[in-house]
């Protein structure tokens, strides 16, 4: 299998980082130059028609697109450790937390970013830096949000580590570029979390 990644993007590094925590090593990461716009190019709009990174090619030739759809096989082929649920019960709230972050988080950020930071201004014409600007402000609110609700519980979804935390460090990670850092905020549970995930091996990849 191939894995269609780019560096520093934060939905190539959620699979990246998932693999990590499961210690898979059998699939070969592909570099797609995002720069260079090879993702808008016809050889790899074969393989992710909608030109969209990560991208997992199948040994038998199929390709999985999507972050979540690609964790989610990888999953079932890897199923230890569980990070997505065991038994439908905690999938569905594993789940519920992971989109939260995924909607109400990351795509927030995204949009910030891409929308105010020159570096991105390649991928993303025309550029609205007031869209950009106000997605920051939301962005401040979920935040907060979320580090009330990490001062009751240890981890995104609950009492354990789960792909709901490689989402959400992924995304505030991907957040520097917004200068955004939560505990000079004010947001001390969600700074603390932060640390834990940062201090976890699959963080350095």
């Amino acid at each position: 299998m191939k894995l269609y990644t780019a560096q520093r993007a934060p939905n190539p590094r959620r699979v990246t980082m998932f693999m990590a925590e499961k210690n898979i090593t059998q699939i070969s990461l592909v570099e797609v130059d995002l720069n260079a716009l090879e993702h808008k190019g016809e050889v790899y709009r074969a393989k992710s028609p909608l030109a969209k990174v990560p991208a997992l090619e199948l040994d038998d030739g199929r390709v999985l697109t999507e972050t979540r759809a690609i964790c989610t096989y990888l999953e079932g082929l890897y199923p230890e450790p569980n990070l997505m649920g065991d038994g439908f019960e905690e999938r569905a709230f594993i789940e519920m937390a992971d989109r939260r972050v995924e909607w109400s988080l990351l795509l927030g950020i995204a949009n910030s970013v891409r929308h105010t930071h020159p570096g991105l201004a390649v991928l993303e014409q025309p550029q609205f830096p007031e869209f950009g600007r106000s997605q920051a402000d939301k962005v401040h609110e979920v935040a907060a949000w979320f580090d009330q609700l990490l001062m009751h519980q240890p981890w995104m979804a609950g009492e354990r580590f789960t792909i709901a935390d490689i989402t959400a460090f992924c995304a505030i990670d991907f957040a520097r570029l917004m200068k955004f850092n939560p505990g000079r905020l004010g947001l001390q549970a969600l700074q603390a979390w932060l640390d834990r995930v940062a201090g976890r091996p699959s963080a350095k990849v």
